[in-house]
């Protein structure tokens, strides 16, 4: 089943907030709370990836959008490797980054973890837009005024 649906994931530290877009109009918003307790038995953030999607395909399937019905997934970029600002297709070097944590360790890299599990369930994309490491900086912008300073 081909749509124009696409999923949004946006993993922040005790909650999974997701979203279901036809274009710009918002057809379904739901932030699933997580609680310390639950998050405490994974030792990695990236552990908490398979237990996340448990809770989003629920909320997914209980609104009827079950993820054949999704066409694009997007997830919150997460800690990659300093880019330009853009839209990043999700492939397995990102993914191995992610969960190696080469920039960081953060609830914000399973956005890309689950969007990519899901894309690849289904056949079909997935992406980031503008992550938090988005570094456009001149070469002026950087001097901070002491020379083992850099911006």
């Amino acid at each position: 089943m081909s749509s124009d649906h696409i999923l949004i994931i946006y993993p922040e530290v005790h909650n999974t907030k997701i979203a279901v877009y036809r274009n710009v109009e918002p057809l379904f918003l739901k932030t699933i709370s997580h609680t310390k307790e639950e998050l405490a038995q994974f030792e990695e953030v990236a552990d908490q990836k398979d237990f996340r999607i448990k809770f989003i395909k629920e909320e997914l399937e209980n609104n009827n959008y079950p993820l054949e019905s999704i066409e694009i997934f997007m997830g919150r970029s997460g800690l990659v490797k300093p880019v330009s600002q853009g839209v990043y297709r999700i492939n397995d070097t990102m993914v191995s980054d992610l969960v190696d944590g080469i920039v960081g360790k953060h609830a914000t890299n399973l956005g890309a973890l689950i969007a990519y599990e899901f894309a690849q369930k289904t056949g079909k994309e997935a992406y980031i837009a503008n992550p938090v490491v988005v570094d456009e900086l001149s070469d002026v912008a950087r001097i901070t005024g002491h020379p083992l300073f850099e911006r």
